[in-house]
């Protein structure tokens, strides 16, 4: 039953609320006071003096690894390295990632040249469950469009395969600074139109990560409008169908310990000469590709560079009217999951499998 409160009686209940929620942010507002902030006639925030602590959601694993990469205790390529050198340095980062995925998450990996483009197919031990025997997943690795190929399709694709029993082929896509825009797209398109011949489009999805991400969007508006059925699902993980632009490419990369972009993300050598606003470059900027996507799951951590991507991409993708999932979790950076030692990144593997085993059709 409820009694009914006298005007006095409940402007009391309001006002005790009020002090209480005044004794909460008092702290706050005092401390937001030695926070040196300024704001632009357009609106842009000039902060200084800003601390931003680890979040208290992040594992203890996620916050050493956090510490040793941003403490020296980490090694980096130089400054200023040249392609050369930064493509040698992630060639051997991605070896020792994929070596530890092989260790935790066992696998058969076949090189097979499909379509015309090297690939190769990612098998967990054992076979594939029996469920997803026509099932299969094309994976596109990250890397800037500058490396990737090899390790680093494996560190995406090991720890999918072995965790969701299915069978993942990781494409070895044209990258700068040899081949441009739309050379990767062109060859996803050949891959995916090969698989058509022994598995209907409902029972393949595409997914990647960074780089990756943004050729998996890239990709989709390539095949829907180039007279090719839209796959079951896909997954655009730290990078999507919007430019890489925003908040996040503000904010993230300094509390990283690297400056601010001037521009955007995605303009580097494999994007020279193409137009920004073309929608197979970044299909947002089309409704009419973009309402062909398929269901599409997006993730990131908070302190991705990349976040305000994947929520403008959600955001169109939903009031499109297609399924788009978004995770992040709090306090991760860019591409955290590529270190299966974290206790977050076996969530993403687990939420990636689920999703993809929602969607993607089953035979009977």
């Amino acid at each position: 039953m409820v009694l009914p409160l006298s005007s006095v009686g409940a402007r009391r209940i309001l006002l005790a609320g009020f002090a209480l929620v005044a004794s909460m942010i008092a702290p706050r507002l005092a401390s937001a006071q030695a926070v040196a902030t300024h704001f632009d006639p357009d609106g842009t925030a000039h902060v200084q003096n800003l601390t931003a602590p680890l979040s208290p959601f992040e594992s203890e694993q996620a916050k050493a690894a956090w510490i040793k990469a941003h403490s020296g205790a980490a090694s980096g390529p130089p400054p200023g390295a040249d392609l050369p050198t930064l493509q040698a340095f992630y060639g051997r980062f991605n070896d020792r990632l994929a070596a530890r995925m092989k260790a935790i998450y066992p696998v058969d990996i076949e090189a097979r040249t499909i379509g015309g483009v090297r690939t190769e197919i990612v098998r967990p031990k054992g076979g594939v469950a029996p469920g997803n025997a026509h099932r299969i997943l094309i994976n596109l690795h990250g890397g800037g469009f500058l490396w990737g190929e090899g390790s680093g399709g494996e560190v995406e694709a090991v720890p999918i395969a072995s965790v969701g029993k299915i069978a993942v082929v990781t494409v070895a896509y044209r990258e700068a600074p040899e081949h441009r825009f739309p050379a990767g797209s062109e060859d996803v398109a050949a891959v995916y139109r090969a698989l058509l011949a022994d598995h209907r489009p409902s029972e393949i999805g595409i997914y990647g990560c960074s780089a990756g991400g943004v050729l998996t969007a890239e990709s989709v508006a390539w095949i829907v409008t180039h007279g090719l059925p839209a796959p079951g699902a896909i997954g655009t993980f730290c990078g999507s169908a919007a430019p890489m632009i925003g908040d996040s490419m503000n904010i993230m990369p300094p509390l990283g310990g690297e400056a601010q972009p001037t521009k955007d993300g995605r303009l580097g050598p494999y994007f020279e000469g193409a137009d920004l606003k073309d929608p197979m470059v970044a299909p947002t900027n089309s409704d009419a590709v973009l309402s062909k996507f398929p269901p599409t799951l997006l993730l990131a951590g908070s302190r991705d560079f990349a976040a305000s991507s994947l929520f403008y991409a959600q955001r169109r993708l939903t009031v499109l009217g297609i399924d788009a999932e978004l995770h992040i979790w709090d306090g991760l950076p860019h591409a955290f999951f590529v270190d299966p030692d974290l206790p977050e990144s076996r969530e993403v593997y687990d939420v990636v499998v689920k999703f993809f085993d929602r969607h993607l059709a089953r035979r009977n």
